[in-house]
């Protein structure tokens, strides 16, 4: 599947500003991998207190990037969107390891690969490199669930 832009990211997932950390899908395979891409910088809110003279990006934040491309690429394989009444949730991270900080004019690279699916819970294998070097690492649950009336 080609490249998705921001519009085409923002059709798969409800996240928005300030809480949208994917910029661009650079590759996508349903049921199998995704590739996308976070450019990191110094104008994200986070870095105003996180931290003053060294900003560096949370690691909890790394790992929602790497949620939110698991999330595309869940909702790519269902041929579905969040419009559709359906939401998939955060469930579970397992084997999580941070193995270097995040700076502003990094570029992350996302990279999931879906491990299985059991009822509607997903479960994936997700990094986070910056110039070929790994700085996060995860396995990744995320269950989906109706929302509204």
């Amino acid at each position: 599947m080609p490249a998705m832009d921001i519009n085409e990211i923002m059709r798969h997932l409800p996240h928005r500003y300030p809480f949208l950390f994917v910029d661009r899908v650079l590759e996508c395979e349903p049921g199998q991998h995704i590739k996308a891409i976070k450019n990191v910088s110094i104008n994200e809110a986070f870095f105003q207190g996180h931290f003053p003279g060294y900003p560096v990006m949370p690691g909890v934040l790394i790992v929602e990037a790497l949620a939110q491309v698991s999330a595309i690429l869940a909702y790519f394989t269902r041929g579905d969107t969040h419009e559709r009444g359906e939401l998939l949730f955060f469930a579970g991270i397992d084997k999580a390891r941070f193995k270097r900080p995040v700076f502003p004019g990094d570029q992350l690279l996302l990279e999931s690969t879906e491990l299985n699916v059991v009822r509607s819970v997903y479960k994936f294998s997700a990094r986070a490199s910056v110039a070929g070097e790994l700085v996060a690492e995860a396995e990744l649950m995320a269950a989906v669930r109706g929302v509204g009336p």
